[in-house]
């Protein structure tokens, strides 16, 4: 039945593309950025889409056209997690056009990077719920929600967005995101192919019918997604820690077995009244907590005030090991916001950052040169985004929304996507100690599929790169070397490069 859904999409695709009079937008044309001045290398759009013109709900975007062949290479729709934080994160600090060099006094210095994912793809950056990064309601009840509804909104955005854009209906689609974005990847990919199955059943009535009605949705040209140390589920994330720290050679081995014994090999722990396995995570938990949760490799502020860090006392292993390939620094981490240590996502209320801030000491992500920027009013206004007196200052990650996760486990989405022929890539950055590989290693295993490509090291820069295992129904589960949790901040060209091949459809 494959071939036959590919062939409907391709047929609708095909009529859409005839009837296409319009093209992008040019009110939407990002013509300069202050700090950068020099021309760019592919066009730039920004502004926003209405998703309910009613309500006055409006989610806000930045796409990069791809440098390669933008009529023709994938569109890529990135998602940063949180929930609740600007998917902004991603274009500044990750995988976006320029890289940022902050400066003491003046605005950020912006610089093309080499490592660009739109080297290879068109990207488009979502402020993803409303009320996250510049994208808003009027209507504040709209900044309570939940999985269900903010896959639907990104949904409708989507449908939205490619009628601005037709001339980008029938490239391939993907969607990617880190983090809590390991929930809202599968849940807006189960939507998008929802909504496709819709419009085809509505097309091939209309066909049938004497009163042909065109097509008002297009059909999203939907291929698969990327998932980097995304949150899955509450099992498999809340056991990942344990297994990690001990192989990482973190706690003792007295204290692994110790733990395992009193735990009987299972970390997740709900408040089942174990007091012996709560006393032994504990210990981990001491031991553990003044590294960096981000990346172990990396060094930890814990006061307001970068001190000077020891790096003698790494052997140089340590430090080549975590080395990379950016030519400014890796952002620094201090003052602690990070999910509690350990702790699985579950369902109902999600905290929002501030809140796990106040009962929380882990590091957290420095995000002074976003900040910065995003609020310039000369930037907001090259971006077409609204004024701070109109919906406030652009935050990292928010704290006025009020999020629960009622999706449940990720599994059961990520079978149902691969069994229906959508090629999905899990990677991760094998020093993130937020959301560990060993919880991804052991959920992708845990779907049964047979091995069809053993694990084994891949290659970048004639470099191994990490570790990949390939598993039936076009599931591939990847590590990062030394990368923490936002891969392509660590190591962007193995970013690129993974990232190049899994569009591309070839080997790792």
């Amino acid at each position: 039945m494959g071939w036959l859904v590919e062939a409907l999409v391709a047929s609708i695709l095909l009529s859409l593309c005839f009837a296409i009079t319009e093209s992008a937008p040019k009110s939407a044309l990002v013509t300069k950025l202050p700090g950068f001045n020099g021309t760019f290398p592919s066009k730039h759009y920004a502004g926003y889409v209405a998703i309910d013109k009613e309500r006055n709900k409006n989610l806000w975007y930045y796409f990069v056209e791809s440098e390669r062949n933008a009529s023709r290479d994938p569109v890529v729709l990135w998602l940063n997690g949180g929930p609740g934080c600007s998917s902004m994160d991603g274009f500044i600090y990750e995988h976006g056009p320029f890289n940022f060099e902050r400066k003491k006094t003046e605005e950020p210095r912006l610089h093309l990077n080499r490592y660009s994912w739109s080297k290879v793809s068109n990207i488009i950056y979502l402020d993803s719920p409303v009320g996250v990064g510049y994208s808003y309601s009027k209507n504040k009840s709209d900044y309570t929600t939940n999985d269900a509804e903010t896959a639907t909104d990104t949904y409708a955005f989507l449908i939205e967005w490619f009628k601005m854009f037709p001339e980008f209906q029938s490239n391939p689609f993907y969607i990617s995101g880190e983090s809590y974005a390991g929930i809202y990847v599968p849940t807006l990919a189960s939507e998008v192919v929802k909504g496709n199955k819709n419009v085809m059943r509505k097309e091939k009535r209309n066909e049938t019918s004497t009163n042909h009605k065109k097509v008002t949705k297009p059909v999203i040209n939907f291929k698969g997604y990327l998932i980097g140390n995304g949150v899955t589920d509450q099992v498999f994330d809340g056991n990942a820690l344990v297994p990690f720290v001990h192989g990482m050679g973190l706690i003792s081995n007295e204290l692994f077995e110790e733990t395992k014994a009193s735990c009987k090999g299972h970390y997740y722990n709900e408040n089942n009244g174990n007091n012996e396995c709560s006393a032994s995570l504990a210990k981990i938990t001491d031991d553990v907590q003044p590294l960096n949760v981000y990346n172990i490799l990396e060094p930890c502020y814990h006061k307001t005030s970068m001190t000077a860090f020891d790096f003698g006392s790494l052997p140089p292993s340590f430090l080549n090991l975590g080395q990379t390939e950016r030519p400014l620094p890796v952002r620094k981490r201090m003052f602690g916001r990070a999910w509690p240590l350990g702790q699985a996502v579950r369902p109902g209320i999600v905290p929002n950052w501030p809140q796990i801030l106040a009962d929380s000491s882990v590091p957290c992500i420095d995000d002074r040169v976003a900040t910065a920027w995003l609020n310039d009013p000369a930037v907001r206004k090259a971006v077409h985004a609204k004024e701070k007196s109109e919906i406030g200052r652009w935050i990292l990650c928010t704290n006025q929304i009020v999020y629960t996760h009622d999706a449940g486990s990720m599994i059961r989405f990520h079978r149902n996507l691969t069994l229906s022929g959508y090629r999905a890539l899990i990677f991760s950055g094998d020093h993130d100690m937020c959301v560990p590989y060993t919880g991804s290693e052991a959920w992708t295993k845990s779907m049964g599929y047979k091995v069809v490509d053993e694990w084994r090291p891949w290659m970048s820069n004639d470099n191994v790169a990490g570790f990949t295992q390939g598993y039936a129904n076009n599931l591939t589960f990847l590590t990062v070397k030394g990368s923490g949790h936002t891969v392509p901040e660590y190591k962007p060209r193995e970013a690129l490069d993974f990232y190049s091949r899994f569009l591309a459809g070839e080997k790792m």
